[in-house]
């Protein structure tokens, strides 16, 4: 057996994903909490957009549970691959930044860098898994985008105060990184017939 197919058996065995499951879901309810100030000062017909993080991770979660039982929800998949990456380094990115800023972003920074970035890694590590489309790599693309409006013309992105000057560069990069991940999304169907190959081949 190869060391990557052995890894994956572990990736993909039941123990470890409804271990994967509370984690999500742990991260979920906490991501939703942290933004609970700024939900509390959004018009409703804004808030589903504004917990990015959170609502990536409610994503895979979901998209856990159909695995555990052998199912594919593909919208979810393609949302949540997309939204975990992009929101992940955004994350990471935007923390960094403060850090350059700040000079310093003490625990709670450094864990959510931590955190933000294992977000990011879990949506790559399971793209074989995903079974979605080009359709759902398109809608989940047009919500990708989306919020990037509602964010970045409506005012209703993560508040970094200290980045409060750079938001037309940190909008432009947010731009680009969305279609960086939508990119991935599509990649990464174009490619699974590799995967399901390799995988087929044990």
């Amino acid at each position: 057996m190869k060391f990557s197919f052995i890894i994956w058996q572990y990736l993909t065995h039941k123990a470890f994903l409804w271990i994967l499951l509370v984690v999500n879901v742990l991260g979920t309810i906490g991501g939703y909490i942290w933004y609970g100030s700024q939900l509390a000062d959004t018009k409703p017909i804004f808030r589903i957009f504004v917990p990015d993080s959170p609502t990536a991770t409610l994503f895979f979660s979901i998209a856990i549970i159909f695995w555990l039982f052998g199912k594919h929800f593909r919208l979810i998949e393609a949302l949540a691959l997309i939204t975990l990456v992009k929101y992940g380094l955004w994350a990471v990115v935007m923390n960094l930044l403060a850090l350059q800023q700040l000079g310093s972003i003490g625990y709670d920074g450094w864990m959510l860098v931590i955190s933000h970035f294992a977000m990011a890694v879990q949506g790559v590590l399971y793209i074989p898994k995903y079974k979605f489309r080009l359709i759902h790599v398109a809608i989940a693309g047009a919500w990708t985008l989306h919020d990037v409006i509602i964010d970045y013309v409506f005012g209703q992105m993560p508040i970094y105060s200290m980045l409060s000057d750079y938001i037309a560069q940190i909008g432009y990069f947010t731009f680009w990184l969305s279609i960086l991940c939508i990119a991935l999304a599509y990649w990464s169907m174009k490619k699974r017939f590799l995967f399901d190959s390799k995988i087929d081949n044990h």
